[in-house]
């Protein structure tokens, strides 16, 4: 018997944007439900027509989307109490944000039906029908959620299922079984879904999951298992609290270990690309240790997991890194052995014996350095001219004389200012340069680039994009070893460079001095 398609219900623009410090403009959500489409989701919901202008401005720019499969999904509640569906305002906007799919929640829990919205059982099963009923009227697809669903249903079985009756006579598409509080375990949650799968065969059920318990992701892949055939969740698993059930970790687990049909099975490759552009239109930096999506989801750095890794990929990795959009790394650090150093080498573009001195050699360095406050794991260009150092491949684009930085505060109401004064010399031309900037990190990186503006015009391209200080043995006080990493980027490329020192200065210019030397070195190989 085959399985059915498993339908990708995302609610990053709605739920996903309650979670703190995340919030998207009108024109970053419109971009997203594009990307959405490309990628195969199967519903967006773009949020609560009437309760913010950002909602209602979204909806009526999306009409004019050209979305191949993706359906617009505008979300509210049921009507209120002592009101017909017809006079309810709320159900009103619904209709006016004119989305093929409307989704609406309604209380399932006794508790919430007496204490919170305060009315009668029997009225509130009266307001998700007529609800429900009033949408369809008007030629909408309904998705009902259930809201607090198995809470309620282990408070009373017979209400929860009462309530699910109600939005089934209204009419209802698909029941979405809600857990709201996030705190069920995966075989209670299962247990539930599989009754509800069992009484109503004829509607299709999903499952909406939060991660308080950490299991967001487990619950709803058990949901599946128990017949749902939608899943609820976000990208990245944004949301309120600790977040909703987490689409870029549920889908690639559907697809490529459960095997169930998905529409946007043929653009999981697209998985890593998509997250990262949702993390960035957020302004939250994307989780390196996310499954599937995260930078460090396939590195290995232990010597004897690259080796096994390099013998056979599969032997430490759960799947192709590929199939997601995501890639084999190996990092090179005081764990390595010849085996991490070769992998490393070979993606870096060298090709290195083995069993050659050098070898050795490389290796002793880089435990040398490491132990002397280095980090190459998220330095890669610092890795590539060390290497290249090493292995005499090294060409020498300036020659350092030396620099002096100064900082200066002029007067109690000024901030201070910066100047650095740099001495290189390229092809054998001394040049001297001054430059100012607020902080004295600045001024060496400007002064660095005018000195070689004229013979490397391609350094305007360059952009310090991210820049990380972390003190080493913090007993030693103002005497402490000070570890700098900076993250550099041109109009291709993106890369990492380190210094270590007892003086923040002088590993900033480390850093500094190696991202241009890489840029330099990207413009030369670009030659070729």
């Amino acid at each position: 018997m085959s399985k059915p398609t498993i339908l990708m219900y995302d609610t990053t623009l709605r739920d996903g944007t309650q979670g703190e410090g995340v919030s998207f403009s009108v024109t970053d959500k419109l971009r997203i439900a594009e990307k959405f489409d490309q990628f195969g989701i199967d519903y967006i919901e773009g949020g609560w027509p009437g309760s913010n202008p950002r909602d209602m401005a979204f909806f009526e720019e999306a009409k004019k989307l050209n979305l191949k499969h993706s359906k617009i999904a505008a979300f509210g509640s049921t009507r209120r109490a002592n009101l017909t569906a017809e006079e309810d305002p709320q159900l009103k906007t619904l209709i006016d944000a004119g989305t093929p799919v409307v989704t609406i929640f309604g209380k399932t829990w006794l508790l919430h039906v007496t204490e919170v919205i305060r009315v009668k059982p029997e009225e509130n099963l009266a307001m998700i029908e007529d609800s429900v009923r009033f949408l369809k009227s008007h030629g909408r697809e309904v998705i009902y959620d259930a809201e607090h669903f198995y809470d309620g249903y282990v408070d009373s079985p017979e209400y929860a299922m009462q309530t699910l009756e109600a939005a089934v006579r209204g009419g209802a598409d698909n029941l979405s079984l809600c857990d709201t509080n996030g705190g069920k375990l995966v075989s209670e949650l299962q247990e539930i879904t599989k009754a509800v799968v069992e009484r109503f065969p004829e509607v299709s059920v999903g499952v909406h999951c939060h991660n308080d318990s950490g299991l967001g992701v487990a619950l709803s892949l058990g949901g599946v298992d128990a017949g749902a055939t939608l899943v609820q969740g976000t990208f990245n698993g944004y949301g309120e609290r600790v977040g909703n059930a987490n689409l870029t970790t549920i889908i690639p687990n559907i697809a490529l270990k459960m095997g169930y049909p998905l529409n946007c099975t043929d653009h999981l490759k697209s998985t890593r690309e998509l997250s990262m552009f949702i993390a960035d239109l957020a302004n939250l930096e994307h989780d390196n240790k996310a499954p599937f999506v995260g930078l460090s989801a396939f590195t290995h750095k232990g010597g004897a997991h690259a080796d096994a890794t390099k013998k056979v990929s599969y032997s430490y990795e759960h799947v192709d890194p590929t199939k997601v959009g995501n890639r084999q790394r190996v990092l090179v650090s005081d764990m390595a052995g010849r085996s991490s150093l070769l992998m490393k080498a070979q993606e870096l573009g060298f090709d290195i014996d083995r069993n050659s001195p050098e070898t050795k050699v490389i290796i002793d360095k880089l435990k040398e350095l490491e132990y002397n406050g280095y980090e190459f794991e998220s330095a890669d260009g610092s890795l590539r001219l060390l290497l290249d150092r090493l292995t005499n491949k090294h060409k020498s684009h300036f020659e350092f004389e030396g620099y002096r930085v100064i900082v200066e505060k002029r007067s109690k109401d000024e901030k201070p200012v910066s100047e650095a004064t740099i001495k290189v010399k390229v092809d054998g031309e001394p040049r001297y340069v001054v430059a100012e900037d607020p902080g004295p990190v600045g001024a060496l990186d400007k002064a660095l680039r005018v000195a070689l503006g004229d013979a490397f015009p391609n350094l305007k391209k360059l952009a310090l994009k991210d820049y990380k200080v972390r003190i080493l043995d913090s007993k030693e006080g103002a005497e402490a070893k000070t570890r700098v990493l900076i993250e550099s980027s041109d109009e291709h490329e993106l890369w990492g460079t380190v210094g270590a020192s007892n003086n923040i200065i002088e590993a900033s210019w480390q850093a500094i001095r190696d991202a241009v030397e890489y840029k330099i070195l990207l413009d030369d190989k670009d030659k070729e």
